[in-house]
């Protein structure tokens, strides 16, 4: 994640274009490094958000509202005292660095028109949000920054401010083909991290996409730059400079496995693996990827013991059914020791006394056959040991034979729950989970604890490119409602071949025939929410409802079928849309 000077020059793109000319309403300190502004302009009402957290330094405009303090924080009277109702007049970013500075028009005791600076630095452990007067002294901020704490600028009242040292950079707009060719080019490292170290505001994930664009790798080395590489990297350079000039930006967030990846204010096309998506504004998508990227932290916090659970159960039945599949070979052999056995009742009395084996012909095959014998049994002996081991074998093949098909379902049966926990997305997602390894025995249900009431959680709903209602079932639970009480005798269901899988269902209304997209995208929707995800290609089958069984006395959302269909396809969702 970068929230790097491109991100920052687009958010004061957004900024200027909402708020210069806005008034500030009301003033809140959520928290101690936080800062909510209320701002009307032309009559609409903003919510700027303004975060030195040194963990999460954020800037954007929101519409979610956060509890305030009954006692506002000094630094939060201060700017009420001075700036609550100024009008924002110019909101701008100094040489392409992570700051922005808000000037602010009011009117001070004696109605004299004034001018105040807030100035928000978003540097990580360092970032900062400032308050000067139109001369540039402090007058006070929400972190106060001593000689102790840092040798290279004190941040205090009464202080002039200055700029962050620039660590030797320039500014992308600044950059020319003499400074690239002789400063970037010329630095012992590699491509990326010479331009990174060399432009401000450029970070790696920016550094990397333009070398992706040039059609260089950002990990080789300066050196092997040829004229022609170095040409088209500058190329892509100007372009980027243009397109921040124009206030051309792209907004947009990566997703890999549902999980946002990166974000940044032009195209990301250096992620061929993961799905793109865009947004109108960059504040947009700032919300939306660190609430998702809270939310899925959360979730798998959350389902941390629930993946121990089934992890630790799956590797027990697995170990033990590959145990009964080696005992099952074993038996294999248990019609040897019959045919031993009539052998020597037949021709038992042609063994010599005392030997080790006799050789006799075998009618089952017309070929002779040797038996070993125990010599200090009779050939009659010998004979009984033989139905005795044969009859062993038996028992055992029998007894195994419905063992290893009981473990193998209980196998798929955690295999199919270890994946709806892979594509669990909500809380309620979890409490199903929860409450079908309770049923089945993984987790105990304490005394006195009913039977959950019924999830919040519904299947995930998507619309064809033709218009084809198509639901996805995110657990056992859903797969089985999906299949046997949702679809009808004429809608389509899709399953990935032979793994652990969501159901899919695409409603056929008036029993309509299916177009060829809606069957390739419903079966991208299989192979995406399975256990083969991650494969090139997944075998999907797929069948008409009114040919489906359930397995009788199976678990929830397991079926049986025959005539189905097959087609191979690619995991990937990206251009499907989701339903509102």
């Amino acid at each position: 994640m970068a929230l790097d000077g491109l991100v920052i020059s687009n958010l004061v793109h957004d900024c200027c274009h909402h708020l210069i000319g806005g008034r500030i309403y009301k003033i809140y300190q959520p928290e101690n490094d936080e800062l909510t502004f209320i701002i009307k302009n032309n009559r609409s009402t903003y919510r700027l958000l303004l975060s030195a957290s040194a963990s999460l330094p954020l800037v954007y405009l929101t519409t979610e509202a956060k509890n305030n303090p009954v006692q506002a924080p000094n630094f939060c009277m201060l700017l009420r005292k001075h700036i609550n109702n100024g009008r924002i007049v110019k909101i701008h970013q100094p040489g392409f660095e992570r700051i922005l500075i808000f000037t602010i028009e009011h009117l001070n005791e004696l109605g004299d028109l004034c001018r105040k600076q807030l100035i928000v630095e978003i540097m990580g452990k360092h970032s900062n949000i400032i308050f000067t007067n139109e001369n540039g002294m402090i007058i006070d901020s929400i972190k106060h920054i001593s000689a102790q704490i840092s040798s290279v600028r004190e941040v205090l009242p009464g202080r002039h401010y200055e700029y962050p040292p620039s660590q030797g950079k320039i500014p992308p707009q600044e950059m020319n083909l003499d400074y690239f060719l002789n400063t970037i080019c010329k630095k012992p490292s590699t491509i990326c991290k010479g331009i990174y170290t060399s432009v401000t505001g450029i970070s790696p994930l920016i550094a990397n996409e333009l070398c992706f664009r040039a059609g260089l790798d950002g990990g080789d080395s300066t050196s092997s730059l040829t004229e022609e590489q170095a040409a088209k990297l500058y190329g892509e350079f100007v372009k980027f400079n243009e397109q921040i000039h124009q206030g051309l930006y792209h907004p947009n967030i990566v997703f890999h496995k549902n999980a946002p990846v990166e974000f940044s204010s032009i195209a990301l096309t250096s992620f061929p693996d993961c799905e793109r998506k865009d947004f109108s504004s960059i504040s947009e998508v700032l919300q939306n990827y660190y609430s998702m990227k809270e939310k899925v932290t959360r979730i798998k916090q959350k389902s941390a013991d629930l993946r121990k659970i089934v992890g630790t159960a799956l590797e027990r039945s697995s170990k033990k059914y590959d145990l009964q599949m080696k005992q099952l070979k074993d038996t294999e052999k248990r019609e040897n020791y019959r045919i031993y056995g009539e052998l020597l009742n037949t021709y038992g009395y042609d063994a010599e006394p005392d030997a080790k084996s006799l050789t006799c012909f075998n009618y089952y095959t017309s070929e002779d056959i040797t038996i070993p014998l125990d010599p200090a049994k009779t050939p009659l002996e010998n004979a009984k040991k033989y139905f005795a081991k044969y009859n062993k074998l038996k028992r055992t093949y029998e007894a195994l034979s419905k063992l290893t098909l009981e473990t193998r379902q209980e196998v798929e049966h955690l295999e199919s729950i270890s994946n709806a926990l892979d594509i669990a997305l909500e809380e309620e997602d979890l409490v199903e989970l929860k409450e079908e390894l309770t049923e089945y025995g993984y987790i105990k249900r304490k005394r006195g604890n009913q039977k959950s009431k019924k999830s919040k959680s519904k299947p995930l709903h998507y619309v064809s490119s033709d218009g084809y209602d198509m639901y996805v079932g995110k657990n056992n639970y859903q797969n089985e409602y999906l299949s046997f009480k949702f679809a009808s005798g004429n809608d389509w269901w899709f399953h990935a071949k032979q793994m652990a899988g969501s159901h899919v269902i695409v409603k056929v209304p008036n029993g309509e025939e299916l177009p060829d997209q809606t069957f390739e995208e419903a079966g991208r929707l299989a192979a995406y929410y399975s256990k083969g995800k991650d494969n090139p290609k997944v075998e999907i089958d797929y069948i008409q409802k009114k040919h489906l069984r359930k397995t009788p006395g199976g678990k929830p959302g397991f079926v049986i079928y025959h005539t189905n269909y097959s087609l191979m396809i690619d995991p990937d969702i990206t251009g499907i849309k989701k339903a509102e």
